[in-house]
């Protein structure tokens, strides 16, 4: 339900978000000199972007790699142009336009845009890809690649300016928009991604087409009786096309896919309503937070089919958990929030974002976690082959799904409604925005060393005295892990959050798991908030057999985990006390600096660091949920 009968809030666009602090900024900046032309030598050394030049006719020779490698060339662009977004770099910049201009002339007459049949048609793999164009989109990725290519067209406009790959996209949508339809091709893709680029091409340019056709693929998925005879990629499942999506009640398939395929209907049912898709909406968030959701934030319990398993199944050691399902969890509830206003999406986007997601990169930006289990004995090759971060893998989706996730993040600090300003994140940052119906431009700056610290300072400037409210999210951790029963805390809560305010007369209410703070606002207000951080102990509902009689620590939205060379003890004989006193030390000197927990007695001292941290060290095994003493 949208918060108090209002209209829900809209992001504040990640052009007017700088970030500042110490624990992001690092990483946006690895992220810009190492992690981005580092995969843009990779695209380059495995033949991706030589593809789109096999395709325009400039190289000879046939298609290299898997047949869905132009999408990596994609996200890979949208990290770029939010990346430019932050902050110039003129060599940057020339490279991606000159890299545009050679998917351009990869382009078909028509708007066609698929290297993998357009380098040579006679030479493509029937079996994977059909016959003709469209012919097997269970399997093929067709409709995913242009997917990626139309987000990252919207991202590389609003943060240039320059339409050259906005055309390109709006050339193949027009195309999609001929040949599928109520009148045209009746099927679905078989990898959920272009409903979310139709959208964001709607957004940028107005057009209700793309709108229509991103409902249409949605509203297709388990109607099998009105399509065009295709093959099928074993159970309809795994792709999320067993039932209607409005009839859909429990989580399955492919994690990612269903990730990118409920983010899409969230936006679908925001800008034209569908009463039985938000109902169905809601009960799979259920199911996923209730029953299928990782402590870590992470989604997809099974190897196989990458996959969700069924209630409760959640292993540790085997759990599969993909980086890009977590990355998908976090586009899924940024829109939850976005079409309800209710802050417990952004607690679960909080909870994946700073464990699974930050797991799957390494600190030096060039390597990267596939899978990310709850524990490891060093030794089972878990992580396609290895047992610790890889520089690359021939199916790359997760280190080019990284570099344009990381750069995104200033868009999901801030959110507004009217004389309402969000503040759903607390991320050192500055934002600049204009608040109705006042029309008066507020600039907002937060000064914080969260998620280390609970302590955060809000600062304001404003050219007038103005009337708006502040909505600051009170983080869901201070009561339980993540929303449901799933996961709960030993003990009583900390102490509460306590907000103040430097300007008198300001209305401060807790609401809808918020702080509103109302009132006629001047130039130099200040706002502190102080968040308690005492390390918890976490308990598992008792349904999920790997963590009965096991508890895992947690210090404010941070799991931690203990890896062997920080035991007195093999990790498999380690108990810890649930109701224990825990010391906190800030460890400058390793691991990039971060907060560290010790406890125990004698040979059962340990110390344990925030699981995005782990296999930094070399190999060693590794557990999030530990021997409860």
């Amino acid at each position: 339900m949208a918060t108090q009968g209002r209209p829900p809030p809209e992001p504040v666009p990640f052009t007017a978000v700088r970030v500042e602090d110490e624990f992001w900024r690092p990483r946006l900046e690895t992220n810009r000199r190492e992690t981005l032309p580092y995969c843009f030598r990779k695209c380059e050394e495995t033949g991706r972007i030589a593809n789109f030049d096999r395709a325009a006719g400039r190289l000879p020779g046939s298609h290299e790699g898997i047949f869905f490698n132009d999408s990596d060339v994609f996200k890979i662009l949208e990290g770029a142009a939010y990346t430019l977004a932050l902050s110039a770099d003129p060599e940057l910049d020339a490279y991606v336009d000159d890299l545009i201009e050679r998917i351009g002339a990869a382009q078909e007459a028509d708007g066609y845009l698929y290297t993998a049949r357009t380098i040579d048609p006679a030479a493509v793999n029937a079996a994977e890809e059909g016959e003709t164009r469209w012919s097997n989109l269970a399997v093929n990725h067709e409709l995913y690649n242009v997917g990626h290519m139309y987000e990252a067209a919207v991202a590389h406009y609003q943060a240039t300016g320059k339409r050259a790959l906005l055309d390109i996209a709006l050339r193949n949508a027009d195309l999609i928009c001929r040949v599928f339809g109520p009148e045209g091709i009746h099927d679905v893709p078989g990898h959920q991604e272009i409903e979310l680029g139709l959208i964001r091409l709607h957004q940028a340019t107005g057009r209700r087409r793309y709108l229509d056709m991103a409902h249409f693929f949605l509203a297709q998925r388990g109607c099998h009786a009105r399509r065009s005879p295709v093959v099928r990629f074993g159970n309809p499942g795994y792709m999320q096309d067993h039932l209607p999506v409005a009839e859909q009640t429990e989580a399955v398939g492919h994690a990612v896919r269903a990730g990118y395929m409920y983010a899409g209907m969230a936006d679908v049912v925001a800008l034209r309503d569908e009463p039985a898709w938000r109902h169905a909406l809601t009960r799979l968030w259920d199911d996923v937070v209730r029953r299928k959701l990782y402590l870590h934030g992470g989604i997809g319990a099974r190897h196989e089919g990458e996959a969700f398993g069924d209630a409760y199944e959640l292993p540790n050691a085997t759990a599969y958990a993909e980086t890009c399902a977590a990355i998908a969890n976090v586009y899924w509830n940024h829109r939850m929030f976005l079409l309800t206003g209710d802050v417990r999406y952004m607690d679960v986007l909080e909870l994946s974002l700073y464990n699974c997601v930050l797991a799957g990169i390494g600190l030096n930006g060039r390597e990267f976690f596939y899978p990310n289990p709850l524990s490891s004995d060093g030794e089972w090759k878990f992580n396609k082959g290895q047992v610790a971060r890889q520089a690359w893998f021939d199916c790359s989706c997760c280190p080019a799904n990284l570099v344009r996730f990381l750069p995104a993040l200033p868009g999901w600090i801030y959110a507004v409604r009217d004389a309402r300003l969000h503040v759903n994140l607390y991320v050192g940052s500055q934002v600049t925005c204009t608040l109705q119906p006042s029309g008066v431009e507020v600039t907002l700056r937060q000064e914080t060393r969260y998620p280390w610290e609970g302590r955060v300072r809000l600062s304001l400037e404003l050219a007038q005295p103005t009337r708006f409210e502040l909505a600051l999210r009170v983080p869901g951790w201070r009561t339980a892990p993540a929303p449901g029963d799933l996961y709960t805390y030993h003990g009583s809560a900390p102490a509460e959050p306590r907000v103040e305010c430097s300007r008198t007369g300001i209305e401060v209410r807790r609401e809808n798991g918020c702080w509103m703070l109302e009132g006629t606002w001047h130039g130099g207000d200040a706002v502190e908030l102080d968040l308690p951080m005492p390390v918890r102990t976490v308990q598992c509902h008792p349904a999920v057999s790997d963590n009965r009689n096991r508890t895992a620590l947690m210090r404010g939205p941070l799991v931690y985990c203990v890896e062997g060379q920080d035991a007195r003890v093999p990790l498999s004989e380690l108990r810890v006390a649930t109701a224990g006193d825990y010391d906190c030390d800030w460890r400058s000197d390793r691991l990039g600096g971060h907060m560290a927990i010790t406890g125990g007695q004698g040979d059962q001292t340990f110390r344990a660091i925030p699981y995005h941290l782990w296999a930094h060290r070399g190999t060693d095994a590794m557990t999030v949920w530990l021997n409860a003493a």
